[in-house]
């Protein structure tokens, strides 16, 4: 049997990271139901704790989703934890353009405020390595 996988990537702010990689990615925001959000909260099932405003509208504090335009790719959730980034990551996201589109897509990456930490190659394969704004590494390639 075959399992769906979901990438979780822990943050400090879920909302604005997942706007930040919405962008890099050109992959929607999930909408949250913010009728459901209130009922949850009247009903005592949830806090106004639990919620928080972004961009206008009632949303769980705990975290913010992507979803690809494109069926079978995995969701990506950003969910806040209290801790800040302290290490290296042990798993990334590359970020495939091909190697004609790479300098580019880098170049608007940092115009996003992605941040260059190196760049390799292996045999004729190579990539960016950037951080995101809280400190994540990902690799354009």
């Amino acid at each position: 049997m075959a399992f769906d996988v979901q990438i979780v990537v822990d943050s400090a702010r879920p909302h604005e990271l997942a706007d930040w990689w919405a962008e890099v990615l050109g992959w929607p925001v999930e909408p949250q139901d913010e009728a459901f959000i209130q009922r949850m909260v009247d009903a005592g099932h949830a806090s106004a704790d639990d919620t928080a405003r972004h961009r206008g509208a009632l949303v769980w504090r705990a975290g913010a989703a992507l979803n690809s335009p494109d069926p079978g790719r995995p969701r990506l959730l950003f969910q806040t934890v209290p801790e800040g980034k302290s290490v290296k990551n042990r798993l990334h996201l590359d970020v495939r353009v091909g190697a004609e589109r790479r300098e580019a897509e880098v170049a608007r990456l940092l115009g996003l405020g992605a941040t260059e930490l190196w760049r390799a190659s292996q045999g004729p394969y190579e990539w960016v390595t950037l951080a995101d704004p809280e400190g994540n590494e990902f690799c354009v390639t």
